[in-house]
């Protein structure tokens, strides 16, 4: 199996598992009847612990070897999931959760990210680049979508009289941990990875340059992500609309759809116009067509149109990940992914408090209005800031 089938396969796992633990952790606490303070411990520990390996794998992921960093995280993950499901005491739970990097977000975004991506490059050309990330994405969108109907294990487990209760979801804690051990033997197959470096690598001043500017325009972007996640716009369409459960979770899920698909247009989009351009001409009327969901008469209206925000709103994703890989050199590539997914991650933590204060002081929508704001700001600065700065394959077609 070539190293891009191996990170395919363990992009597509890892998201199942991440997809399927972001909604079981919520409803799973609550039946421990743990309190809204001691769950939310334990959901930061989980996020804290993923943090902490991504700021991890940014600086020593070379130095110590992407493979058999890689193949810790698959250990650490399974194991804190098993910890985490054999006890009710929330300290034990919190650093169960710390240990096996729980993410309650339900969307991959920790260390194995950062060193895949890092690799990713290296399986292909530079033509090909692009098309291999837009690969990728579709199958961690397809993992996280089909991730959250898994969530409705426990309920099937009760149906089977397989285990009631507290245990079923227990039981299915534990095939999270399966779905995350599954990656260890895949990355034992990576092969002909760089070697081990004895000192750190030593980012150029070009390269330093980049990813500050980059680095900065992200954190915007991000921001404006945090004022649009999954959970207020669910909020916002229960309130604005009286949508019931059934209804979102199946915009939802639509919605993930649309981003998969998006990823391949994305690929084939990028070789005619070039990455920066796709980014942002796409990222735009995304923006655009969400500043009208407020104004919709309806739910189905209002659906549609996000919808079709969400068919354009990812296109920027595999873009910009084989953006950064592109403009860096091949040494930095573990570092520039570091780097720029901890920014995102950063700044998308912070706005939620701050959306939902607005919800509560201003307006329903104002998550809408400001996150479609902040990414129209970064979209505009992205392009004047770096429409001069070609990845390689660009350069040679010029």
């Amino acid at each position: 199996m070539s190293n891009r089938r191996v990170l395919y396969a363990s992009a597509f796992l890892r998201a199942l598992a991440t997809g399927m633990i972001g909604v079981l952790l919520g409803v799973y606490l609550g039946k421990l009847q743990l309190g809204p303070t001691r769950s939310g411990l334990v959901i930061a520990a989980g996020l804290s612990g993923a943090a902490g390996a991504a700021l991890l794998a940014t600086l020593f992921g070379d130095r110590w070897g992407p493979k058999r960093f890689l193949i810790g995280l698959a250990l650490l993950s399974a194991g804190g999931g098993i910890l985490f499901s054999l006890t009710h005491d929330p300290i034990f739970m919190a650093g169960a959760a710390f240990l096996g990097m729980v993410n309650g977000m339900g969307r991959d975004r920790g260390a194995g990210l950062i060193l895949e991506q890092a690799i990713l490059p290296s399986t292909t050309t530079d033509e090909g680049r692009t098309r291999v990330f837009a690969l990728y994405n579709i199958l961690q969108d397809a993992g996280h979508a089909l991730g959250g109907l898994m969530a409705a294990l426990p309920s099937g487990l009760e149906r089977l009289g397989v285990a009631r209760d507290e245990r079923s979801f227990q039981v299915s804690i534990a095939v999270y941990s399966g779905l995350m051990i599954l990656t260890l033997p895949l990355y034992l197959r990576l092969s002909g990875l760089a070697p081990r470096t004895a000192t750190p690598v030593q980012v150029s001043p070009e390269s330093r340059a980049i990813l500050w500017r980059i680095s900065s325009l992200f954190a915007i972007d991000s921001l404006g992500g945090g004022f649009l996640t999954s959970a207020l716009l669910s909020y916002f369409f229960y309130e604005r609309f009286g949508a019931g459960q059934v209804a979102i979770g199946l915009l939802f899920f639509g919605a993930r759809v649309a981003n998969a698909f998006s990823h391949l247009g994305a690929a084939w989009l990028a070789k005619r116009i070039g990455l920066v351009n796709t980014m942002v001409f796409t990222h735009i009327p995304s923006s655009l067509l969400l500043l009208t969901v407020p104004f919709a008469p309806t739910f189905w209206v209002a659906a549609v149109l996000f919808l079709l925000r969400e068919g354009l709103v990812e296109m920027d994703v595999p873009t910009r990940q084989s953006y950064v890989m592109a403009v860096v050199r091949p040494e930095e590539r573990t570092i520039a992914s570091g780097v720029t997914g901890l920014v995102r991650m950063g700044a998308w933590a912070a706005a939620p408090g701050i959306a939902g204060l607005l919800i509560k002081t201003v307006t329903q929508a104002a998550p809408l209005f400001i996150g479609a704001g902040l990414k129209i700001v970064y979209d505009l600065t992205l392009y004047f800031a770096f429409r001069n700065v070609k990845p390689p394959e660009e350069r040679r077609r010029a």
